[in-house]
Protein backbone atom coordinates (compact mmCIF):
# COMPACT_ATOMS: atom_id res chain seq x y z
CA UNK A 1 0.00 0.00 0.00
CA UNK A 2 0.99 3.45 -1.10
CA UNK A 3 -0.06 7.17 -0.34
CA UNK A 4 -2.02 7.04 -3.66
CA UNK A 5 -3.97 3.99 -1.93
CA UNK A 6 -4.89 5.53 1.12
CA UNK A 7 -6.22 8.53 -0.21
CA UNK A 8 -8.20 6.53 -2.42
CA UNK A 9 -9.52 4.20 0.86
CA UNK A 10 -10.30 7.45 2.59
CA UNK A 11 -12.54 8.50 -0.26
CA UNK A 12 -14.06 5.79 -0.11
CA UNK A 13 -15.18 6.69 2.85
CA UNK A 14 -15.97 9.62 2.70
CA UNK A 15 -18.28 8.98 -0.58
CA UNK A 16 -20.05 6.22 1.78
CA UNK A 17 -21.07 8.28 4.84
CA UNK A 18 -22.12 11.26 2.45
CA UNK A 19 -25.15 9.08 1.29
CA UNK A 20 -26.64 9.27 4.40
CA UNK A 21 -24.93 12.62 6.72
CA UNK A 22 -25.07 15.92 4.83
CA UNK A 23 -22.28 18.40 4.93
CA UNK A 24 -19.93 17.99 8.16
CA UNK A 25 -16.74 17.77 6.14
CA UNK A 26 -14.39 18.85 8.88
CA UNK A 27 -16.01 16.18 11.37
CA UNK A 28 -15.69 13.14 8.65
CA UNK A 29 -11.87 14.22 7.90
CA UNK A 30 -11.07 14.61 11.97
CA UNK A 31 -13.00 10.66 12.24
CA UNK A 32 -10.49 9.62 8.82
CA UNK A 33 -7.40 10.82 10.73
CA UNK A 34 -8.17 9.57 13.89
CA UNK A 35 -8.76 5.91 12.00
CA UNK A 36 -5.47 6.12 10.69
CA UNK A 37 -3.64 7.46 13.88
CA UNK A 38 -5.74 4.83 16.20
CA UNK A 39 -6.51 7.88 18.25
CA UNK A 40 -9.75 8.32 20.04
CA UNK A 41 -12.59 10.97 19.02
CA UNK A 42 -15.15 12.81 21.23
CA UNK A 43 -17.91 14.24 19.28
CA UNK A 44 -19.31 17.47 21.34
CA UNK A 45 -22.71 19.13 20.06
CA UNK A 46 -26.00 19.72 21.03
CA UNK A 47 -28.67 17.15 20.89
CA UNK A 48 -29.98 16.87 16.58
CA UNK A 49 -26.52 17.80 14.93
CA UNK A 50 -26.33 13.97 13.43
CA UNK A 51 -23.41 12.94 16.02
CA UNK A 52 -24.45 9.90 16.79
CA UNK A 53 -26.02 8.97 13.04
CA UNK A 54 -22.03 10.09 11.71
CA UNK A 55 -20.81 8.09 14.05
CA UNK A 56 -23.13 4.76 13.05
CA UNK A 57 -22.54 5.81 9.15
CA UNK A 58 -18.50 5.50 9.88
CA UNK A 59 -18.40 2.25 11.58
CA UNK A 60 -20.89 0.99 8.74
CA UNK A 61 -18.14 1.83 6.29
CA UNK A 62 -15.62 -0.19 8.30
CA UNK A 63 -15.25 -4.09 8.12
CA UNK A 64 -14.96 -4.51 11.75
CA UNK A 65 -16.93 -5.47 14.56
CA UNK A 66 -19.36 -2.37 16.49
CA UNK A 67 -20.92 -2.19 19.66
CA UNK A 68 -22.13 0.75 21.12
CA UNK A 69 -23.20 1.70 25.17
CA UNK A 70 -25.61 4.42 25.78
CA UNK A 71 -24.72 5.90 28.35
CA UNK A 72 -27.55 7.05 30.98
CA UNK A 73 -27.08 7.85 34.82
CA UNK A 74 -27.78 4.36 36.28
CA UNK A 75 -25.18 2.79 34.14
CA UNK A 76 -22.74 0.65 36.29
CA UNK A 77 -18.86 0.12 35.30
CA UNK A 78 -19.62 -3.46 35.00
CA UNK A 79 -22.16 -2.56 32.08
CA UNK A 80 -19.46 -1.51 30.10
CA UNK A 81 -16.50 -4.08 30.76
CA UNK A 82 -18.36 -6.69 31.53
CA UNK A 83 -18.16 -9.24 34.75
CA UNK A 84 -17.69 -12.52 36.16
CA UNK A 85 -20.99 -14.45 36.78
CA UNK A 86 -21.04 -17.68 38.97
CA UNK A 87 -22.20 -20.57 36.78
CA UNK A 88 -23.91 -23.27 38.80
CA UNK A 89 -23.24 -26.01 36.26
CA UNK A 90 -19.87 -26.21 36.68
CA UNK A 91 -19.37 -23.98 40.07
CA UNK A 92 -17.16 -21.55 38.35
CA UNK A 93 -17.36 -18.22 37.82
CA UNK A 94 -16.95 -17.56 33.64
CA UNK A 95 -16.90 -13.83 32.19
CA UNK A 96 -19.23 -12.21 30.84
CA UNK A 97 -18.04 -10.06 28.51
CA UNK A 98 -19.20 -6.42 28.26
CA UNK A 99 -19.47 -4.19 24.49
CA UNK A 100 -16.08 -2.70 24.98
CA UNK A 101 -14.78 -6.04 23.46
CA UNK A 102 -15.06 -4.98 20.17
CA UNK A 103 -13.22 -3.30 17.32
CA UNK A 104 -15.16 0.27 17.72
CA UNK A 105 -17.13 1.33 20.25
CA UNK A 106 -19.71 4.14 20.23
CA UNK A 107 -19.58 5.62 23.88
CA UNK A 108 -23.31 7.88 22.98
CA UNK A 109 -23.60 10.87 25.38
CA UNK A 110 -20.67 9.11 27.26
CA UNK A 111 -21.30 12.50 30.22
CA UNK A 112 -24.64 11.37 30.87
CA UNK A 113 -23.34 8.74 32.76
CA UNK A 114 -21.27 9.43 36.50
CA UNK A 115 -17.32 9.71 36.63
CA UNK A 116 -17.45 5.74 38.15
CA UNK A 117 -19.06 4.72 35.05
CA UNK A 118 -16.82 7.34 32.64
CA UNK A 119 -13.37 5.86 34.22
CA UNK A 120 -14.20 1.92 33.05
CA UNK A 121 -13.06 3.68 29.73
CA UNK A 122 -9.41 4.57 31.04
CA UNK A 123 -7.61 1.49 30.94
CA UNK A 124 -9.29 0.47 27.39
CA UNK A 125 -8.62 3.56 25.99
CA UNK A 126 -4.59 3.64 26.50
CA UNK A 127 -3.54 0.18 27.02
CA UNK A 128 -6.08 -1.88 24.69
CA UNK A 129 -6.86 -3.81 27.92
CA UNK A 130 -9.42 -4.31 30.67
CA UNK A 131 -8.70 -5.81 34.19
CA UNK A 132 -11.71 -7.51 35.98
CA UNK A 133 -11.03 -8.94 38.93
CA UNK A 134 -7.82 -8.78 39.12
CA UNK A 135 -6.96 -10.33 35.44
CA UNK A 136 -6.53 -8.78 32.71
CA UNK A 137 -7.99 -9.06 29.40
CA UNK A 138 -7.04 -7.65 26.02
CA UNK A 139 -9.07 -5.74 23.20
CA UNK A 140 -8.19 -5.45 20.29
CA UNK A 141 -5.32 -3.78 18.69
CA UNK A 142 -6.89 -1.07 16.88
CA UNK A 143 -9.71 -0.56 19.41
CA UNK A 144 -11.26 2.98 18.39
CA UNK A 145 -14.02 4.71 20.68
CA UNK A 146 -15.91 7.35 19.36
CA UNK A 147 -17.64 8.93 21.99
CA UNK A 148 -20.50 11.89 21.82
CA UNK A 149 -21.53 14.68 24.28
CA UNK A 150 -23.64 17.21 24.93
CA UNK A 151 -22.51 20.62 25.61
CA UNK A 152 -21.55 20.55 29.41
CA UNK A 153 -23.93 23.67 30.09
CA UNK A 154 -26.90 21.70 29.49
CA UNK A 155 -28.74 19.73 32.16
CA UNK A 156 -28.27 16.31 33.79
CA UNK A 157 -24.22 16.49 32.21
CA UNK A 158 -21.27 15.06 33.74
CA UNK A 159 -17.72 16.81 33.15
CA UNK A 160 -15.18 14.14 31.86
CA UNK A 161 -12.75 13.78 34.47
CA UNK A 162 -8.87 15.29 32.78
CA UNK A 163 -7.42 12.03 32.40
CA UNK A 164 -9.92 10.72 30.65
CA UNK A 165 -10.24 14.05 28.46
CA UNK A 166 -6.01 13.22 27.48
CA UNK A 167 -7.11 10.00 26.46
CA UNK A 168 -9.24 11.65 23.10
CA UNK A 169 -6.92 12.06 19.78
CA UNK A 170 -9.19 14.75 18.98
CA UNK A 171 -12.23 16.80 20.46
CA UNK A 172 -14.45 17.90 17.56
CA UNK A 173 -17.25 20.59 17.71
CA UNK A 174 -19.73 19.26 15.53
CA UNK A 175 -21.38 22.71 14.35
CA UNK A 176 -25.18 23.03 13.44
CA UNK A 177 -25.36 22.73 9.45
CA UNK A 178 -25.40 25.83 6.62
CA UNK A 179 -28.81 27.05 5.88
CA UNK A 180 -27.99 25.28 2.64
CA UNK A 181 -27.06 22.16 4.44
CA UNK A 182 -30.62 21.98 6.57
CA UNK A 183 -32.36 22.48 3.08
CA UNK A 184 -30.86 19.00 2.07
CA UNK A 185 -31.06 17.47 5.47
CA UNK A 186 -34.72 18.25 5.02
CA UNK A 187 -34.91 16.74 1.77
CA UNK A 188 -33.25 13.28 2.91
CA UNK A 189 -34.55 13.01 5.93
CA UNK A 190 -37.70 14.90 6.48
CA UNK A 191 -40.15 12.35 6.07
CA UNK A 192 -39.69 10.14 8.90
CA UNK A 193 -38.92 11.26 12.99
CA UNK A 194 -36.84 8.17 13.81
CA UNK A 195 -33.00 7.85 13.00
CA UNK A 196 -32.26 6.63 9.50
CA UNK A 197 -31.42 2.63 8.81
CA UNK A 198 -28.81 3.28 6.89
CA UNK A 199 -29.28 -0.02 4.99
CA UNK A 200 -32.14 1.97 3.27
CA UNK A 201 -29.29 4.22 2.02
CA UNK A 202 -26.86 1.69 0.34
CA UNK A 203 -24.04 2.17 3.13
CA UNK A 204 -20.74 -0.32 1.93
CA UNK A 205 -18.21 -1.43 4.21
CA UNK A 206 -15.40 -0.12 1.58
CA UNK A 207 -12.28 -1.30 4.44
CA UNK A 208 -10.82 -4.56 5.99
CA UNK A 209 -8.84 -4.78 8.84
CA UNK A 210 -6.21 -5.28 6.68
CA UNK A 211 -6.48 -2.43 4.81
CA UNK A 212 -6.74 -0.48 7.70
CA UNK A 213 -3.46 -2.14 9.49
CA UNK A 214 -1.58 -1.38 6.23
CA UNK A 215 -2.41 2.20 6.17
CA UNK A 216 -1.88 2.87 9.16
CA UNK A 217 1.58 0.83 9.20
CA UNK A 218 1.92 3.19 6.57
CA UNK A 219 1.33 6.07 8.15
CA UNK A 220 3.23 5.79 10.88
CA UNK A 221 6.35 5.38 8.76
CA UNK A 222 5.45 8.77 7.29
CA UNK A 223 8.46 11.43 7.28
CA UNK A 224 8.50 13.87 10.23
CA UNK A 225 11.42 16.16 10.42
CA UNK A 226 13.19 17.32 13.07
CA UNK A 227 12.21 20.60 12.88
CA UNK A 228 8.24 19.80 12.23
CA UNK A 229 9.23 17.76 15.89
CA UNK A 230 10.84 20.83 17.48
CA UNK A 231 8.00 22.88 16.35
CA UNK A 232 4.88 20.49 17.50
CA UNK A 233 6.86 20.30 21.32
CA UNK A 234 7.53 24.41 20.99
CA UNK A 235 3.55 24.63 20.35
CA UNK A 236 2.40 22.13 23.51
CA UNK A 237 5.21 23.63 25.97
CA UNK A 238 3.78 27.17 25.34
CA UNK A 239 0.60 26.07 26.51
CA UNK A 240 2.20 25.34 29.95
CA UNK A 241 3.44 28.75 30.00
CA UNK A 242 0.86 30.77 28.91
CA UNK A 243 -0.39 32.88 31.67
CA UNK A 244 -4.39 32.40 30.61
CA UNK A 245 -3.63 28.76 31.27
CA UNK A 246 -3.49 27.20 34.56
CA UNK A 247 -3.21 23.90 33.26
CA UNK A 248 -1.16 23.13 29.94
CA UNK A 249 -1.25 19.70 27.33
CA UNK A 250 0.66 16.97 28.30
CA UNK A 251 3.88 15.37 26.79
CA UNK A 252 1.12 12.52 25.21
CA UNK A 253 -0.38 15.46 23.84
CA UNK A 254 2.67 16.11 21.80
CA UNK A 255 3.23 12.55 20.51
CA UNK A 256 -0.49 11.84 19.80
CA UNK A 257 -0.60 15.94 17.73
CA UNK A 258 2.59 14.06 15.62
CA UNK A 259 0.65 11.23 14.84
CA UNK A 260 -2.15 12.83 13.81
CA UNK A 261 -0.24 15.28 11.52
CA UNK A 262 1.36 12.33 10.00
CA UNK A 263 -2.51 10.75 9.37
CA UNK A 264 -3.52 14.22 7.95
CA UNK A 265 -0.73 14.79 5.78
CA UNK A 266 -1.59 10.99 4.17
CA UNK A 267 -5.46 12.37 3.67
CA UNK A 268 -3.53 15.31 1.45
CA UNK A 269 -1.79 12.81 -0.61
CA UNK A 270 1.55 13.66 1.21
CA UNK A 271 4.15 11.27 2.24
CA UNK A 272 5.79 14.17 4.25
CA UNK A 273 4.25 15.99 7.32
CA UNK A 274 4.05 20.19 7.01
CA UNK A 275 3.52 23.25 9.18
CA UNK A 276 0.13 23.35 8.38
CA UNK A 277 -0.71 20.11 8.89
CA UNK A 278 0.11 20.68 12.50
CA UNK A 279 -1.29 24.02 12.54
CA UNK A 280 -5.21 22.40 11.52
CA UNK A 281 -4.64 19.95 14.03
CA UNK A 282 -3.68 22.25 17.00
CA UNK A 283 -7.13 23.17 18.40
CA UNK A 284 -9.09 20.17 17.66
CA UNK A 285 -6.11 18.19 19.80
CA UNK A 286 -5.19 20.45 22.44
CA UNK A 287 -8.71 22.06 23.47
CA UNK A 288 -9.95 19.44 26.01
CA UNK A 289 -6.53 19.14 27.26
CA UNK A 290 -6.08 22.66 28.88
CA UNK A 291 -7.39 24.71 31.63
CA UNK A 292 -8.25 28.22 31.77
CA UNK A 293 -7.36 30.33 34.85
CA UNK A 294 -10.18 31.60 36.64
CA UNK A 295 -8.88 35.25 35.50
CA UNK A 296 -9.24 34.53 31.81
CA UNK A 297 -12.79 33.20 32.28
CA UNK A 298 -13.70 36.48 34.09
CA UNK A 299 -12.29 38.51 30.88
CA UNK A 300 -14.20 36.01 28.58
CA UNK A 301 -11.70 34.41 27.14
CA UNK A 302 -12.19 30.59 25.51
CA UNK A 303 -9.55 28.00 25.17
CA UNK A 304 -10.07 28.06 22.10
CA UNK A 305 -9.19 31.92 21.65
CA UNK A 306 -5.62 31.31 24.51
CA UNK A 307 -4.43 28.34 21.73
CA UNK A 308 -5.08 30.53 18.58
CA UNK A 309 -2.57 33.28 20.85
CA UNK A 310 -0.63 29.93 21.19
CA UNK A 311 -0.22 29.35 17.75
CA UNK A 312 0.16 33.06 16.64
CA UNK A 313 2.80 32.97 19.04
CA UNK A 314 5.50 30.44 18.18
CA UNK A 315 7.15 30.56 14.72
CA UNK A 316 6.35 27.65 12.09
CA UNK A 317 9.38 26.32 10.67
CA UNK A 318 10.22 27.38 7.19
Amino acid sequence: MDITDVRALTDGLKTQIARVVVGQEAVVEALLVALLSEGHVLLEGPPGTAKTLLARAFSACLALRFNRIQFTPDLMPGDVIGTNLFNFQTSQFTLTQGPIFTDFLLADEINRTPPKTQSALLQAMQERAVTIDGKTYALPAGFLVVATQNPIEQEGTYPLPEAQLDRFLLKVVVPYPSADEERRIVRLHGHRTAMPKLESYGIEAVATLAELTAARALVAELQLSDPIADYIVALVRATREHPSLIHGASPRAASMLATASRALAALRGRAFVIPDDVKELFLPAMQHRVILAPGAEVEGLTSRAVLEQVIASVPAPR
